[in-house]
């Protein structure tokens, strides 16, 4: 770092007793970063503030499939929540000794990610419009996106590789915040993918190909070249036309010095019978060295892998990224899930992995492609099916609680959930022989145990106690954590002389006072168009099944179900749809305005729903809100969910006796 000179000082100084902000030249002046340059846009955050100020929050199991464990210490991990807070909760995982791949390593192995809104070009969907649109850009979507790279780095083991994935809008964007959080140094290859499509436009270059930048954690990194060579052409392969028993080979010259072997490649077999020192065999082998581009189709709509979720990507694409950077029993991580590639091909290949998504239908996406992985394509061999069920897999809910199974909970599991919930360090101490649980920041936190004390509540007497024996020997601000209906008055927090009692209300939204920001939700998709839309939701919410009244009939407006002779439609006319939000601000919603989407399940097994079709709100705005579906397609019971925009269900069964000939 350079001196400054006497006039930059006095500038500099000037500048900020107006509060005017520094130009970005003194930047590299004032302060000794190692960087030479940098991506410089507005509210980028430092990585500190980032790492620090994200909120973790509680995975909540949901069920396990499959049942039992993988390894030893290890059940896959399906997550339906915003990726930026999994991931906080998953670095504390890895902190905690609880995030390590089966030889023992800390950290996930190797991340892919493909941010839906940042991924190739736009896409048709099932109706042929657009299903896509970018909507976070500019400076919102760099930082969005450079958040999680940072959680992502942090996650990495030591010798661990990222792909990510990204089309020709961003990836110059992405480079450079690569290059920042993982260092020039440790940038291992850009990837093009080509592939093979209709092409449509006559005004410009036609776009076939998507970017992947590959970077590694350290200098130190896995790469198993031998498990991705590339086969050799028809050419070379009809060169070696000799064969002993190592296998084919082709004769070549040694390349000595006044050899009368005027070539040397494919010499005349009569020069290894007379001058075998001056001839060698070189063995075809398993294939060529892995290149930076791969020529690989995308899932049409033939294609015996398509699911009709927009953006999957191929399994021949993932195959090749996993076998490369991570070995049987390594952790897999995706947290831009959705159809479920990475997932698939990690249980296929024998790796441990996590899948992250904010999208019910992603979830339930994937839990149906994981459960019926039997039936789905073998990787060596395409024409076969894989034939094996998959490992056993959680799904876990974070940031929207079944409250219901939260009180249940045994106290311990509850104290720990209350604490991680409103990110409290969990240190036992005592004050004037009362019991505290831990600290949120510098102040103290109670859990209120109303297991133990099933008659006490926690009013203004309990205040007006705790504070006799506490008031002199705490700061400004106490905090208790309670359920909302142990608590006997509605203020926030209860003043006594000079220290605040806050009442940190499970179900409740955190205090804007104490984490000095709003909170936002997931929001489901209304129409196919939004259904890769990513948003970042910050706090937690509880489970609240919306009210739902439908009526359910076999369509026979025109009375000619007996003429017809063919298929019949059932109908399920959606008459109500109201949600509930409790931990937000009251707000009022019209009538069937926080319908997301109807999902169906034409065979329930009484067990697992298993996706069979859905049906989009704005869809179903055009119809009337009624949904038809052929007779045909339903068997002995019919599973309906109903989702609303906050990702909260109802869920009904019918048989076909339900559905009434003209309601």
């Amino acid at each position: 770092m350079r001196k400054l000179s006497e006039a930059e000082i006095e500038s500099i100084v000037g500048l900020l007793k107006e509060g005017n902000p520094l130009p970005e030249d003194y930047k590299t002046i004032l302060f000794d970063t190692k960087r030479e340059y940098e991506l410089v846009y507005a509210d980028k955050e430092r990585e500190e503030n980032i790492l620090a100020d994200t909120m973790a929050v509680p995975l909540q199991p949901v069920k396990t499939f499959r049942n039992g464990k993988n390894g030893n210490d290890w059940t896959n991990m399906l997550i339906f929540g915003d990726n930026l807070q999994v991931l906080k909760t998953l670095l504390q995982m890895k902190q905690e000794g609880r995030l390590k791949n089966a030889d023992g390593t800390p950290g996930v192995r190797l991340v892919y990610i493909d941010p839906p809104f940042a991924t190739r070009r736009e896409f048709r969907g099932s109706q042929d419009q657009k299903a896509y649109q970018d909507k976070i850009a500019g400076a919102r979507f760099l930082e969005f996106l450079r958040k999680r790279l940072v959680f992502l780095r942090e996650l990495l083991s030591e010798d661990g590789s990222i792909y990510v994935h990204l089309d020709q809008r961003k990836s110059h964007y992405a480079k450079t915040l690569m290059d920042e959080i993982f260092g020039e140094q440790n940038f291992q290859n850009e990837i093009v993918w080509l592939y093979r499509e209709a092409i449509n436009s006559k005004e410009k270059w036609n776009n076939k190909h998507d970017t992947i930048f590959f970077y590694s954690r350290t200098k130190t990194l896995i790469f198993n070249y031998k498990e991705v060579l590339e086969p050799y052409s028809p050419g070379t392969v009809k060169k070696y036309k000799y064969r002993d028993e190592k296998g084919f080979y082709r004769l070549m010259g040694r390349g000595l010095k006044d050899s009368p072997i005027s070539s040397a490649r494919d010499v005349s077999p009569k020069w290894e019978k007379e001058h075998p020192e001056l001839v060698f065999r070189h063995y075809l082998g398993k294939g060529t060295l892995p290149v930076d581009y791969w020529n690989i189709d995308i899932i049409n709509q033939a294609s015996r892998e398509r699911l009709g979720f927009p953006t999957q990507k191929p399994e021949a694409l993932l195959e090749r990224i996993i076998k490369a950077s991570s070995n049987p029993g390594d952790l897999v991580l995706d947290c831009f899930a959705g159809s479920g590639t990475t997932l698939a091909v990690a249980e296929k290949l024998g790796r441990r992995w996590i899948g992250v998504d904010c999208g019910k239908l992603a979830i339930y996406t994937m839990q149906k492609r994981l459960l019926n992985i039997a039936e789905s394509k073998d990787l060596e061999n395409p024409k076969k099916k894989y034939g094996k069920l998959c490992r056993p897999f959680t799904l876990y809910n974070a940031g929207l609680y079944d409250y219901k199974m939260i009180k249940e909970l045994p106290w311990e599991q509850y104290r720990d959930f209350a604490l991680k919930l409103f990110q409290c360090r969990d240190e036992r101490h005592e004050i004037s022989k009362i019991e505290l649980d831990g600290y949120l920041g510098a102040d103290n936190v109670m859990v209120f145990n109303y297991q133990k004390y099933k008659d006490a509540v926690l009013d203004r007497g309990f205040i007006d106690d705790l504070h006799k024996y506490l008031g002199d020997k705490i700061g400004q601000r106490f905090f208790i954590i309670a359920p909302a209906a142990s608590v006997q008055f509605i203020e926030d927090y209860i003043e006594k002389d000079r220290t605040k009692y806050y009442i940190l209300r499970i179900p409740y939204s955190l205090i804007e006072e104490i984490h000095n920001q709003g909170f936002s939700k997931i929001k489901q998709p209304v129409s196919e168009m939004d259904v890769n839309d990513t948003v970042d939701a910050v706090g937690f919410d509880f489970i609240q099944v919306p009210t739902v009244e439908c009526k359910y009939f076999i369509d026979d407006a025109k009375g000619q179900l007996k003429l017809l002779g063919g298929t019949k439609e059932c109908v399920i006319k959606i008459e109500r749809f109201e949600s509930k939000v409790i931990s937000r601000k009251p707000l009022n919603f019209a009538n069937l305005e926080t319908l997301s989407m109807v999902m169906l399940d034409y065979d329930f097994d009484g067990e697992v729903f298993d996706l069979d079709e859905v049906f989009y709100a704005e869809e179903l705005k055009k119809n009337n809100y009624e949904v038809h579906f052929s007779t045909d397609k339903a068997k002995e019971r019919i599973m309906i969910i109903y989702v609303d925009l906050f990702g909260n269900e109802k869920r009904e069964i019918k048989t076909l006796s339900d559905f009434k000939i003209g309601g």
